[in-house]
């Protein structure tokens, strides 16, 4: 009887040949969805400029009328006893005429890859009326703005999903839990994707609202005590 190895290998060939394909197609599949994270959010700018992170997703500048964002993606794939998650930063850096940093961070683990919220001095209480687990942090907190204005703005965390807001002299952030990995498919087959669906343009238009309403406010107050 002849040997069966070369009738076993062909279809053995074949089968590496698909799968390999389909990794491939896969790969390809994410880098693009990666890269076209922000895509949909260009309508809401004036002009967008894009630049690609080794993460695979992107980091955009946009001006929206006289005022300039930065949006960045962040992975957060190392916290422990966690799922994973993306997060994205909503910033406007133009400086202020503030002469301290105030840090408010919702239920803070010490471990978020995207702050330095820890390495301020100063611990202070929340606002009155503030979600529960809110925390604060300054390097000064003799130089901070009235508890009344931080309060208004910090109702922003009445979205579970708001992660941070910081306050300083060099501008503003806002930080949001846009997805986080599929429980399911992350425990069994520890596949962390996020970013398959670009960011929606209605979950980013009211943070950037909500940074040029508080820098508006943040003014008025600095020439009220100038």
């Amino acid at each position: 009887m002849p040997p069966t190895y070369p009738l076993i290998a062909i279809p053995a060939a074949a089968l590496l040949l698909w799968l390999t394909w389909r990794l491939v197609r896969a790969q390809h599949g994410r880098r693009l969805s990666r890269a076209g994270y922000f895509d949909a959010l260009h309508p809401l700018f004036d002009g967008v400029r894009t630049r690609i992170q080794p993460s695979g997703f992107p980091r955009m500048t946009g001006r929206r009328g006289p005022h300039g964002f930065d949006l960045q993606a962040v992975t957060d794939t190392l916290t422990f006893r966690k799922l994973p998650a993306l997060w994205v930063m909503v910033s406007l850096p133009e400086p202020l005429p503030l002469a301290a940093t105030l840090d408010i961070m919702a239920r803070p683990s010490g471990q978020e890859p995207f702050t330095h919220f820890s390495t301020l001095p100063q611990m202070l209480p929340a606002p009155a009326g503030t979600p529960e687990g809110i925390a604060l942090r300054t390097d000064n907190a003799a130089a901070l703005p009235p508890e009344g204005l931080v309060a208004r703005h910090a109702a922003i965390f009445a979205d579970p999903k708001v992660k941070e807001l910081l306050i300083s002299p060099k501008g503003l952030r806002l930080v949001i839990l846009a997805e986080e990995a599929d429980r399911g498919r992350y425990l069994i087959f520890r596949d962390a994707e996020m970013g398959a669906m670009p960011v929606s343009p209605a979950r980013i238009a009211p943070l950037l609202e909500s940074l040029l309403a508080l820098r508006d406010d943040l003014l008025d107050w600095t020439k009220g005590n100038g």
